[in-house]
């Protein structure tokens, strides 16, 4: 906020989407928040709905919980108004509503988006954050283990999810995503893991690919792995999984502090090399929101590789989606790796590979 000359900050975010307001108060937003920031002043977060206010309070104990009331942004204004906030410039993060960033722009003298300094803040992870993700790591391989576990023909992919989520639950764990995608291997028709999944059954000779994350207070883990089904891999298979390891393999040996964006997608030549591509990013930062870098291979990029230098305390998902030039085929290996001096690291357990199920 110094360094942008604002003397105020107000943090915005609903239904379970804002990772700011969470990182301050520790109140994971449910149905909207709003949180006013004003250095040397206790922060005070406005909470939707009013029977939330007492669980909030309880959570976010070193600020001023009060509700909203329904009236939206109506009440947090009123509080920069008290703070001397009229006509001065006023910081914000998150995606205010249009009617309400309207008003903000009444009373402020200028709106300055720390969207992307609050991104940077979270690149790299303190102690504390990677104590509690290694929990939400934990609990996502125990996802994997319960999907290993319970997958076999005649399963559905909607089973699936409650096969995964049963196994951190009970835990103290939060469903950040799980995608699946099944499909044949002698006759392919899918390849990229689904956001929602379908009635379709598992059966004899399916390739299953997921991706899966549990969380542990917005601190969530992430694997990525394939399976077969009641078969062995079809020769299709088993060559575009040993690309996917290879890539993953030589961008995980080159993610150190100095290494940079340029030189992890070059690692990834090999997917091209082989004839194949990818549709899901190959890399991206994580933990705190969908983080750069971003990146794809030099077949499928959505833009000009970035000027970026990873450094030690930095989470990144190393994920490369192999897929057939057609799209009618793909894997997908992988997980999230934390940076140190000394290399890549591993914060999951779970067995790499290409595995089997039923």
């Amino acid at each position: 906020m110094a360094e942008r000359e604002v003397e105020h900050l107000l943090i915005y975010g609903a239904n379970r989407f804002g990772s700011a307001v969470g990182w301050l108060t520790r109140w994971p937003v449910t149905r909207e928040a709003y949180v006013v920031v004003t250095p040397g002043e206790p922060d005070i977060l406005f909470v939707d709905f009013y029977n939330h206010v007492p669980n909030a309070a309880r959570m976010a104990t070193e600020a001023d919980v009060r509700a909203c009331e329904g009236r939206g942004i109506e009440l947090p204004l009123a509080a920069l108004r008290e703070r001397g906030a009229a006509g001065r410039r006023v910081g914000v993060i998150g995606p205010v509503p249009w009617r309400a960033a309207g008003a903000l722009a009444d009373v402020a003298g200028a709106l300055v988006s720390l969207d992307a300094d609050y991104a940077r803040l979270r690149l790299v992870k303190s102690a504390e954050e990677l104590e509690w993700l290694r929990i939400g790591c934990e609990l996502t391989d125990r996802g994997l283990a319960a999907l290993a576990a319970g997958a076999r023909p005649g399963v559905d992919e909607r089973e699936l999810g409650a096969l995964v989520e049963a196994a951190y639950l009970g835990r103290g764990g939060t469903t950040h995503i799980h995608y699946f995608a099944a499909t044949s291997m002698e006759r392919p028709a899918m390849a990229v893991p689904a956001q929602w999944p379908s009635a379709r059954r598992l059966q004899a000779g399916d390739a299953l690919v997921c991706e899966l994350s549990a969380a542990w207070w917005e601190h969530p883990g992430q694997v990525l792995r394939t399976f077969t089904v009641a078969a062995e891999p079809t020769a299709l298979y088993g060559e575009l999984h040993a690309v996917a390891e290879e890539a993953f393999d030589g961008i995980a040996a080159r993610l150190r502090p100095g290494a940079t964006a340029a030189e992890l997608v070059e690692a990834s030549s090999v997917i091209e090399d082989a004839g194949f591509t990818i549709r899901d990013d190959l890399v991206h930062g994580f933990v705190g929101g969908y983080l750069p870098p971003v990146l794809g291979t030099r077949s499928r990029a959505l833009g000009a590789v970035p000027d970026f230098t990873f450094g030690a305390g930095m989470t990144v998902v190393v994920q490369p989606n192999v897929v057939t030039r057609d799209e009618t085929a793909g894997v997908q290996t992988g997980e999230l790796l934390l940076v140190t001096e000394s290399g890549a690291a591993r914060l999951h357990e779970a067995p790499p590979g290409l595995l089997a199920v039923g």
